[in-house]
Order: structure tokens, then sequence, then C-alpha cells
């Protein structure tokens, strides 16, 4: 069954740039403004770390926004930028123990050969990474873990790689000390730096997590409390308070509502094309459900919903698709169509509000502690929903197109090099206004998106 997703597969570049904004000619010079920033420390999640094509390796760690950033601070005094490196070299480790994602050309299930997402390494990526302690490399600035929560971030033993799977975390593992693995926390390795700034980004895993799962999570989900809710308020409070107890300045960042990052916004709703004699049968077999399907492109696919008529019904324009769905599946075993997608694939309505509740409730908190401390803010959910517009800055035009865009990666979650010095930008224009600095941006020309294969 032939469908319009083969436009994921079969990669165009094809962009329509809405917003743009004018190269500064003539940046001035670099002043530190009210900031110290001899010791920068930078707490986070897999965004902070390097994270990228659904892995963590070398190379995406050198082009972290926080490592961009640490490099930009370096012309007002700023020192070493100490990271916890994974091996050079290598495809990196994923939190599925998946190598880092490449594009390739695969034939799919139809016969078609084009560029697709691929892994860059057969079987699992370097597991190796997690069997081999760094702790003695630290400690490290770059405080961000994959996988992270705000809750994780204050969570002594953390790392303790002696509790059950899933309680703990290995990337944090190889960060301390086995002296350290029950009583380190993040936020305890971080603030024990002396630190003279920082940056918070975090936050992102306490939506994305149930959204990954298609929402799933077996607790309810709210703003107090369930699945993406327990102990934000008071975890962040205690994260702030700590790192400004000794009289450090900072910067914190929001949480991007995840309709605008294309591992949600990819597969289209109606992105199937059917024969005649196809949408006939699917007319007939679902006739009870009052779903309708036509001659051509632009059919809904259906999803299972226990609370509808029979348990399944079309999905709507304002509910998503998982880029993790297998495509082939889409397109040749009737997944979609005959066979409905489950719900782990999909995002329906109540779920979608429900996230969207509660990453404003995360983000109205963040908004409040910033403006009570007096931290720089950088507002990363109004950025994230002008790329999905298009940007167009210093000549480059990037998108949240999923490859095309050239601003994500290609697990549609984490950023390119490009995508990264964009946002170190947005970090360093809420500094630069906050504390009266005037740190150059990032020149993004010099950083790339999606890296295509030679002919």
């Amino acid at each position: 069954m032939k469908n319009i997703l083969n436009k994921i597969i079969i990669v165009t570049i094809a962009l329509n740039a809405l917003v743009s904004c004018k190269p500064d000619l003539k940046a001035p010079a670099s002043d530190k403004g009210s900031i110290d920033v001899t010791n920068y420390v930078a707490i986070g999640n897999s965004i902070t770390s390097g994270f990228a094509d659904g892995a963590l390796y070398y190379e995406g760690q050198q082009v972290s926004y926080a490592n961009l950033l640490a490099e930009q601070f370096k012309t007002i005094g700023g020192g070493d930028f100490n990271t916890p490196w994974t091996p050079i070299g290598t495809q990196g480790i994923g939190s599925s123990l998946n190598s880092k994602l490449v594009l390739g050309y695969k034939t799919d299930c139809q016969g078609v050969n084009g560029l697709s997402p691929v892994p860059a390494a057969p079987g699992y990526g370097d597991i190796s990474i997690f069997s081999n302690n760094i702790s003695a490399q630290g400690p490290f600035n770059n405080m961000g873990v994959p996988g992270a929560k705000v809750i994780t971030v204050v969570f002594p033993g953390y790392g303790d790689a002696t509790r059950p799977a899933g309680s703990f975390n290995p990337f944090f593992t190889r960060m301390i000390t086995p002296a350290e693995m029950s009583t380190a926390s993040m936020l305890s390795k971080a603030a024990s730096q002396n630190h003279t700034f920082f940056s918070v980004f975090i936050g992102n895993n306490d939506v994305l997590g149930n959204a990954l799962d298609g929402g799933m999570s077996t607790s309810p989900i709210t703003p107090s409390g369930g699945a993406i809710g327990t102990g934000f308020d008071a975890s962040y409070d205690l994260i702030i308070n700590t790192m400004i107890a000794n009289g450090a300045k900072g910067v914190i960042a929001n949480i991007p509502d995840i309709t605008n990052i294309p591992h949600f916004t990819t597969v289209p709703y109606n992105g199937l094309t059917l024969s005649a004699t196809q949408a006939a049968g699917l007319n007939a077999a679902y006739a009870a459900t009052g779903a309708s399907f036509k001659e051509g492109s632009g059919n809904a696919f259906m999803i299972v919903d226990a609370s509808a008529p029979g348990g399944v019904r079309q999905i709507k324009s304002n509910e998503y698709i998982l880029l993790g769905t297998p495509q082939d599946s889409l397109k040749c075993a009737g997944w979609g169509s005959s066979k409905p997608l489950a719900d782990q694939y999909v995002l329906n309505e109540r779920e979608v509000l429900n996230l969207k509740e509660a990453a404003a409730a995360y983000n109205a908190k963040i908004k409040t502690v910033a403006e009570e401390k007096g931290l720089a803010f950088v507002d990363v959910n109004a950025f994230m929903a002008n790329a999905k517009k298009g940007i167009v800055f210093n000549g480059i035009t990037s998108s949240a197109a999923f490859v095309s865009g050239g601003a994500f990666s290609l697990d549609g979650i984490h950023l390119t090099p490009r995508g990264n010095a964009m946002l170190a930008n947005e970090f360093i224009k809420a500094i630069n206004l906050t504390y009266g600095s005037t740190i150059n941006l990032v020149d993004i020309t010099k950083y790339n998106g999606v890296a295509f294969p030679n002919p």
C-alpha cells in the first residue's frame, strides 16, 4: 500500500523560511558585564550532554550548546569546560544501546531505494562506554546526563549501579567514583565545583518521557503529580537555590512543546494513499465506526482507541504519529489501515492536552524562579516554535523539518551542530540582556545540519 510516507524516506530539500533576522555586521567587543564565567557548570539532560542522532558520541559532545557557550565565554575570561567525553572514533551509545544514526541508502518494502536514517554500526553501539569509569578525569563542568529529569538531578544514588535496572543512570555512573555511587547526585557534583556561573536546562524528559511511549505511562499525567509531575517544583527550587548559594549567577531555560519537534510532526496523520479497491474495502470494514476513505491521497490512518465505538477510529488532525513507528509496516503490512495503529505509536487528543498542560505548568514555574532569583531566562519553547516555521540567520535557513530542515538530528528530538549553535545563541542573548554583557554570538555558518552521504 503506497502512501506519501515515501517522502520521509526519500529526502528532498525544500524549505520555506517564514522567520528571519538580519546578521550583525558590526559585532561589539566582548565584555563580561556583571558576570564571572571563570568556572561555568551546566546542568541538564541529553541536549546539554551533546546527545544526537539517537546516541551519545564524541562529535556530538563537541558541539553541544553548552560546549559552544563555554567557547564563547573564553572571550570574557572563561576557563576550561571539562566534558565526560566518549571515545573518539566510536559510534556512540544510545539509551536503547543502539549506535548513532546516519543518513544512508535503504531499500524499503516497496522496493524503493532512498535516503533513510540507518544505524552507523550493526547491532549494539559502544557498550564499553558504560564499563569504563572516567571519574578520574573529573570534575566535569558539563553535568548533562541523558535521561535525567528534574527530580533525578537531586537524587542521591542516581548513578548507583547496584540498584535494580531502570532505577539508576549508567551515563551518570561512569562520571562518579564507586565510593560515591550511593551518595552522589548530579546536583551535588555540580555544586561541589565552586562554580562562578551556571546554566540549568532541565525538565524536557519530565514531559518527553511520557510522550515517547505514546502517553502510555501507568500513572495519570497532571501538573501537580503523577507520571510527569511528582516533585517537580520542590526539586527545581532545590537545584536553583543550591546553585546560587555561593553567589553565582546563571541562566535557566524552559521546556519546548513536544508538538514542535519532528519526532512527533513528521509522519502525517493523513498519510494513506489508496486505490479505489483499497478505499472501498476499508469503508466496508470500518462502516460501523464512521471512518471514511477515498481513492488517492489524504486518507487519515486508523488508530486504536478504547473509548471509541468498536475500539478503533480514524486519527484526528491534532493527533500525532511517532517517528519511531515502523515505516515498512505502515507501507506494506497494513498498519494504520487494516491494522489500526497501537496506542504506543500515537499521541491522541487527550494525551496531547495533558502533555501541553504539564509543560505549561512547568514553564510557569521556571519563569517564576528566573524572575524571583534575577537569573537570565531562555524561552526555548518560543525558539522551537520559530524553528518549526523556519529561521534565517546569517544567510543560513533552518527549520524543524525532518532531515531537510537542518536543525534537528536523525532521531527527530536532539539537535544538529547547526541547531546547537542556534540554541547557544539564544542562551547568549538572554545572558547579554540580563547581565549587561556583550558576548558575541556563535557563527552558525561554521556548523552543519544533517550530514548527507557522498553520491
